[in-house]
């Protein structure tokens, strides 16, 4: 399985950006997918996931400004984030569950992972 991530870059506060996750070798959308970001030594915090259903999840701190969305052609997932704020700025990274299983567990079992992509908010 490979994962190519891509969209990353600078905005300014109250700017918009899209990530996307290309996928090679497994099906966007059979599990759970979803995005993560976080700094180098800090805590991973989940900011978007879908479920194989559809049904989608957000952090408190992005709702309402972020969307989760896949594209079964192109098998890709992507991120819109709008009204991006400071606090947003991390590395971005987009998750699949290689195995069924519920949302919630994204990211603990076996993940496949795109590379990382870097998001900068300028106030």
């Amino acid at each position: 399985v490979e994962v190519v991530e891509s969209g990353g870059g600078s905005v300014e506060s109250g700017g918009s950006l899209e990530l996307s996750c290309v996928v090679s070798g497994y099906t966007v959308g059979r599990y759970c997918m979803g995005w993560f970001r976080g700094a180098p030594g800090e805590e991973r915090e989940r900011v978007a996931s879908m479920d194989s259903d559809g049904t989608t999840t957000y952090a408190d701190s992005v709702k309402g400004r972020f969307r989760i969305s896949q594209d079964n052609d192109k098998n890709t997932l992507y991120l819109q984030m709008n009204s991006l704020k400071p606090d947003d700025a991390a590395s971005y990274r987009c998750a699949f569950d290689a195995t069924p299983g519920p949302c919630y567990g994204l990211g603990i079992g076996a993940t496949y992972w795109g590379q990382g992509t870097q998001v900068t908010v300028s106030s």
